[in-house]
């Protein structure tokens, strides 16, 4: 069996405040979530429990600042911007948080995402669909630098827009998204190459 390719930085301590962008997709890439249509992606019950989740989690957790995110039929981009106490850079704005200090001990990014998961699998097994599963990991990218965080932005607001050419979209014709490419490149790779070119025009 081939082994799976670590999507964490090795030491690096994903307690520590700052912006980072994330992708959960569901496990086999199920379109279960709703379906893009006139490049707005048009949410069902179930995709509607998994925004109602991401707005949770951020109502449970203080030191989390919403950014921008969107569901996808069968997978969510997000940014999670974790704030500490007034010395600690913030990415919102471009500025520092000096009024928030933190209520909490702090989570990391994958325990959060855990969180989500966990708590948005139960919701929608509740409501009619016990088959569903998220997939097992899920892609991050610590934010560098307010430009990064602007192109990051920018490709989750545009994302229903550029569904036909997702890696995720299983239907689409150019064969980006298919399972043979994507055993020829990961999914990390792939990610950390859109966020590194749609600032230039590209992708």
């Amino acid at each position: 069996m081939r082994e799976r390719k670590r999507t964490r930085l090795t030491g690096f301590d994903y307690t520590t405040p700052g912006g980072y962008f994330v992708t959960v997709a569901i496990k086999d890439r199920r379109c279960v979530f709703g379906e893009v249509v006139n490049a707005k992606c048009s949410l069902n019950q179930f995709g509607q429990i998994v925004a109602d989740q991401w707005h949770w989690l951020h109502d449970q957790y203080a030191y989390l600042v919403r950014d921008e995110f969107v569901v996808m039929p069968n997978h969510f981009h997000g940014i999670v911007n974790m704030v500490g106490n007034g010395r600690d850079r913030s990415l919102q704005d471009g500025g520092y948080s000096s009024n928030r200090p933190p209520q909490q001990k702090i989570k990391s990014l994958s325990e959060l995402i855990g969180a989500f998961k966990t708590t948005s699998s139960k919701r929608i097994h509740r409501s009619g669909l016990p088959s569903f599963q998220w997939q097992k990991s899920f892609y991050e990218r610590i934010i560098r630098n307010d430009d990064e965080l602007t192109r990051i932005r920018n490709y989750i607001q545009t994302n229903p827009v550029r569904w036909d050419l997702d890696i995720e979209n299983q239907k689409h014709s150019s064969g980006v998204g298919n399972g043979r490419d994507r055993s020829l490149r990961s999914v990390r790779d792939y990610y950390d190459g859109i966020v590194e070119t749609i600032g230039r025009g590209v992708g």
